[in-house]
């Protein structure tokens, strides 16, 4: 006879508490004045570069005003708390001199055969260098005759453009600049679960991480911990159909307290606060992955390194917790034989 193979469903179990963090990078605080002069400064040595090696395309060496620019803006950085007219004149200056050299590196580049200049390994970073600054005076440029503050993909970093400014809106620390991460913590351990360097909403990340939650275990998390960020309508559906508890109050006005709820109202209430105290664990996680592992400031340049090292610090960040268990382990079993052996 054949055996029939009974299926068993399983339970909804464990909890999934999420939140998401910046791991801010390793750059000065950026000002329209500083990135312009930071910017302007580049395109000077790519002009010195050029003219020290293809010579043959110069009449002479163009003037780039350096030592002017440069007392414009030490003059600026000299003052307390210059004006909005000040700041104004100081930064269209800036682009002057700025778009001066860029035109001037443009107008030499298109002589400079192809051929050439995969020579130079040298001059295929100054390129680099030299396409981002195009993007800073075209951003800065658009800023400044619009008079806004704001402007899509915004670099505020040369030599690291790929950094973003992320708004948080947290006490001391308004805009964050580096990588931003959604995490989720599960039985005590770390996942990445999206990264990027450009700000977006936590909240359309919930449902891709239960879902990896029921990849890595095999079954739905019996209550997802997250901020009021995460209670959108759309979240709280697809618990509802999962039958996944989410944290929160609930949707609409609050039920009037009777004798015949009270004692349920109460019980909601104590849930709810007891949900606030467990989610506090990846709090936890990110203070101590900012304080003892490195993801407080990202020090590595390049993009792909500083996703590896955000990477790596999460990696042994769980490994830490592995570390805890075991000697907490070996430690009941030392006092045990104590025990035994007294």
């Amino acid at each position: 006879m054949e055996e029939v193979e009974e299926t068993k469903e399983v339970k909804n179990n464990g909890q999934l508490i999420v939140d998401a963090t910046c791991t801010p990078a390793d750059i000065r605080y950026p000002t329209d004045m500083s990135l312009l002069n930071e910017a302007r400064m580049n395109a000077e040595s790519c002009i010195d570069y050029l003219y020290s090696n293809f010579k043959d395309y110069f009449e002479k060496k163009p003037r780039d005003y350096r030592e002017v620019a440069h007392k414009v803006f030490i003059a600026y950085t000299k003052q307390r708390k210059p004006k909005r007219k000040v700041r104004r004149k100081a930064i269209r200056k800036q682009l002057n001199y700025l778009k001066r050299d860029i035109n001037f590196i443009d107008d030499i580049l298109l002589q400079i055969s192809e051929a050439e200049l995969l020579k130079e390994r040298k001059l295929l970073k100054l390129l680099q260098r030299h396409e981002t600054i195009k993007e800073i005076y075209s951003q800065q440029k658009h800023m400044y005759t619009g008079k806004v503050n704001r402007v899509d993909n915004r670099i505020v970093s040369v030599s690291q453009p790929h950094v973003r400014p992320i708004v948080r809106g947290k006490a001391g620390k308004n805009v964050e600049f580096g990588a931003k991460i959604s995490l989720s913590l599960s039985s005590g351990f770390s996942f990445i679960d999206h990264l990027s360097w450009d700000s977006f909403n936590e909240s359309q990340d919930l449902i891709p991480q239960i879902k990896k939650y029921l990849e890595r275990y095999g079954y739905y998390p019996a209550s997802v911990h997250a901020d009021k960020i995460y209670q959108t309508r759309g979240n709280r559906k697809f618990c509802t159909d999962n039958d996944i508890r989410i944290t929160g109050k609930p949707l609409g006005r609050p039920r009037k307290k009777t004798e015949e709820n009270k004692e349920q109202l109460e019980k909601e209430k104590k849930q709810r606060y007891q949900d606030d105290v467990d989610r506090i664990a990846v709090e936890g996680r990110f203070g101590v992955g900012k304080r003892k592992y490195g993801l407080g400031l990202i020090k590595s340049k390049l993009k792909e390194t500083s996703e590896t090292d955000i990477n790596v610090s999460i990696l042994v960040l769980n490994l830490d917790k592995i570390c805890a268990e075991e000697l907490t382990e070996i430690k009941n079993r030392y006092k045990i034989r104590l025990k035994k052996a007294s």
